[in-house]
């Protein structure tokens, strides 16, 4: 979904001990990876339910993983390491943790049981497996249940193709389906902007949003169409990825969403 920082973290650390194989006099030590990024990211969504204690773990999900910021501390795109190639969303999602607009991300993408529960019936579980999974939360059904997991309300997509020479490959039509939720107090109107993913027709209809009311909620349809074979032409052969980006009129709130198109094989350097 996001990064945050995890490399030369300045962390508490006990003193004649060994940590990571290495000897340790100092109650302070030089760490990395993801035990230093995820301390961050939890750190955030705790203020964040201070901030805003009547906001669901999906909405501030979705105020982090929306403001994150895809450029790095130069204004250029985040890369794999330093010197490399521009990375991914599959390496980055969003991008960078930026708490601040989190705090104040305009809108969210909110999710409840209900929602998952339907994510489980979309992914073909029996009715005992989801009982076994819901337990106390009640009855569940999957009539209601969305056509595909892919319309789970998250706040970024991924839409598969099958590998060149398959005939469904061309002109194939992937819909994601989401409801946003006007977190900001007054009436706001936003404007979809798509960036990104070369070679395929990207829609998103509305492409205008207009809410009378704080927590107001409006949804949308995102389309990704595929006419001609383009995997394979980018720095990364096997997928494509942009962006879905809500801008309300002053420029106040940018509400920005990852997305990704790729084959059903996604070699581990893809995602590096």
């Amino acid at each position: 979904d996001i990064v945050a920082p995890g490399s030369l973290v300045l962390a508490a650390s006990i003193p004649h001990s060994t940590v990571f194989g290495e000897e340790n006099s100092s109650p302070f030590k030089i760490l990395y990876e993801t035990s230093m990024a995820c301390p961050h990211a939890a750190g955030v969504a705790a203020m964040l339910r201070v901030v805003h204690p009547d906001w669901s773990p999906a909405a501030i999900r979705s105020a982090m993983v929306t403001t994150a910021n895809p450029l790095d501390n130069a204004g250029a795109p985040i890369p794999i390491r330093v010197g490399a190639k521009p990375a991914s969303p599959l390496a980055v999602g969003s991008g960078q943790l930026d708490p601040n607009r989190a705090a104040d991300p305009g809108l969210v993408y909110d999710a409840g049981a209900a929602d998952y529960v339907g994510l489980l019936c979309a992914m073909n579980y029996t009715e005992e497996q989801i009982g076994t999974i819901v337990g106390s939360l009640g009855k569940h059904s999957c009539a209601a249940s969305p056509a595909t997991a892919g319309d789970l309300n998250y706040p970024s997509f991924i839409a598969y193709f099958d590998k060149e020479g398959s005939p469904p490959y061309r002109r194939a039509v992937r819909e994601f389906r989401r409801t946003v939720t006007n977190v900001a107090e007054g009436a706001w109107t936003y404007t979809a902007k798509v960036v990104g993913l070369e070679g395929l027709l990207v829609s998103v209809r509305p492409r205008r949003l207009a809410f009378g009311r704080q927590y107001e909620k409006q949804g949308f349809t995102l389309r990704v169409e595929n006419r001609r074979v383009v995997f394979g032409q980018s720095s990364y052969p096997h997928l494509l990825h942009g962006s879905l980006t809500w801008v309300d009129e002053t420029g106040k709130h940018v509400v920005r969403s990852p997305i990704v198109a790729t084959t059903h094989d996604i070699p581990d350097d893809d995602s590096e």
